[in-house]
């Protein structure tokens, strides 16, 4: 293949020079593009050649990188907002519950409490029942209207300070050397006589009524309704003493909380209170009675 015969015959082989040697071969050489086409096949075919995809990783091209439009975004900000609110109130539930760390003796005594609540409004709601029945089945229901009149003056008179009192109840006396008993914990001690059924308040020389207010004064003090008391502050109360004395004893209640101040508390029963301070019955400026 290397030779080249002479016109003369001469068989001489004659070479071929460097440059003609190295041409590559050109497209039309079938020998030579079919080689090329053998090896770009051949690398090629590990990169195109791809096994398919299982569902699980056609689920995860799919989940990521995530693509997150704009409505997504705000349910998605929306069911957190609403999670959050509900942990909140579930853990507000269950913190609010001060009963799960009470001995089996405190939750006796808070249910003989309802209990005896329960019996009050019951009470309550007989005698107006028995009220109703009386006007409506009376012969001179005028007579009638007017007793029952004079009985809710003489009730609302009481409640409202302008009438003396006396009936069964308790004495709480709290001794304060110390000046560390403030206007707060007197507060305290009338809310849990009211909520234990107390049905007229008297301290030292003040009536206790629905608008009554305490406040502390500079010297260390205590003010009702803007008068200063003097120390010791003994409260005279009116009610039932087997629901008042027990109000003020439970765990953590008045008592409790006034030795913790290092201030003496004493509760001491008896079966006839006399609630005498009283209040002037103001007449209202503007509001009248609408069976006028």
């Amino acid at each position: 293949m290397g030779t080249e015969e002479t016109p003369g015959g001469d068989n001489r082989s004659r070479e071929l020079p460097p440059e003609v040697r190295g041409v590559p071969a050109e497209p039309g050489d079938g020998a030579a593009s079919g080689r090329d086409e053998q090896r770009d096949t051949q690398h090629d075919e590990p990169q195109d050649a791809k096994a398919p995809l299982s569902g699980r990783q056609r689920l995860a091209q799919g989940l990521w990188p995530p693509r997150v439009t704009r409505p997504q975004l705000i349910v998605a900000l929306l069911l957190f907002v609403l999670g959050l609110g509900l942990a909140i109130q579930v853990r507000s539930n269950n913190d609010s519950s001060a009963l799960r760390g009470a001995r089996q003796e405190d939750l006796v005594r808070i249910l003989d409490e309802l209990d005896d609540r329960t019996q009050r409004l019951e009470g309550e709601k007989q005698r107006l029942e028995d009220q109703r029945t009386g006007l409506e089945n009376s012969s001179d229901q005028a007579e009638e209207a007017r007793k029952q009149t004079v009985e809710k003056e003489r009730q609302l008179g009481i409640l409202a300070g302008t009438v003396a009192a006396q009936g069964p109840g308790i004495t709480l006396t709290i001794d304060d050397k110390k000046g560390s008993v403030e206007a707060d914990m007197l507060l305290d001690a009338i809310q849990e006589l009211r909520a234990a059924g107390a049905e007229a308040i008297q301290i030292n020389d003040v009536r206790v009524v629905a608008n009554t207010y305490l406040s502390d004064t500079d010297s260390g003090g205590v003010r009702v309704d803007g008068r200063k008391v003097g120390k010791p502050y003994r409260f005279k109360v009116i009610g039932k003493p087997q629901d008042l004395e027990p109000a003020l004893n439970i765990p953590g209640g008045v008592v409790q909380t006034l030795e913790k101040e290092q201030a003496t508390a004493t509760v001491t029963r008896a079966e006839k209170i006399v609630v005498d301070a009283l209040r002037a019955a103001k007449r209202p400026d503007y509001a009248r009675s609408s069976s006028q």
